[in-house]
């Protein structure tokens, strides 16, 4: 749906999901799932810590493909034209995060490798989000405004809803009593 100046609302057709709200999404199938199986909600969100980057880096590739989420106007040397939006040489957010995402996993992986006793204490999730949602904070200065009410912000919504997910990040990294009542091992 979208506003139109009139007041009035249109659909226009079904758009792609943010990044926020598919971890929203995430959170609530995995808190289900672990109901369910009775595995602990703290072993599945740390699996999915370890893995889910390089699915990460793959959706931003497919965002670059379709020539979503585009970057500024820039002059830099590895500027991309998107030609189904204009003619002028952007950021390449897209592919900024691709890269990004695939060099967490690698270092989630070989943090992983080493400690892997820090399964189920929501560490490897609060790694996974917290350098996401950095990258992803950093990264929305590149990017184009998606939506006209950003216009003139300090902080796009990108950012604004990135915020929240890096502080629990490394709250949950940290761990402590909170998280023993999560159900995590408190180290």
């Amino acid at each position: 749906m979208r506003h139109l100046a009139d007041g009035s609302w249109k659909f226009v057709g079904y758009e792609g999901l943010a990044s926020h709200g598919g971890v929203i999404g995430m959170l609530i199938a995995i808190w289900l799932y672990s109901r369910n199986t009775k595995v602990p909600v703290w072993v599945v969100l740390d699996n999915m810590g370890i893995c889910s980057c390089i699915t990460a880096t793959f959706i931003r590739l497919g965002n670059l493909m379709n020539s979503e989420i585009i970057g500024k106007v820039t002059d830099v040397p590895w500027a991309f034209i998107f030609q189904r939006v204009d003619q002028y040489p952007r950021h390449p957010g897209q592919l900024y995060e691709a890269l990004s995402y695939a060099l967490f996993f690698f270092i989630i992986y070989g943090v992983y490798r080493r400690k892997r006793e820090k399964v189920g204490t929501g560490y490897f999730f609060g790694l996974c989000i917290a350098l996401v949602f950095v990258a992803r904070f950093l990264i929305e200065y590149t990017k184009d405004i998606q939506v006209d009410f950003e216009s003139g912000m300090l902080l796009d919504m990108g950012q604004l809803l990135s915020i929240p997910f890096i502080i629990l990040g490394i709250a949950t990294m940290i761990g402590g009593k909170w998280m023993g009542k999560l159900g995590a091992r408190v180290d």
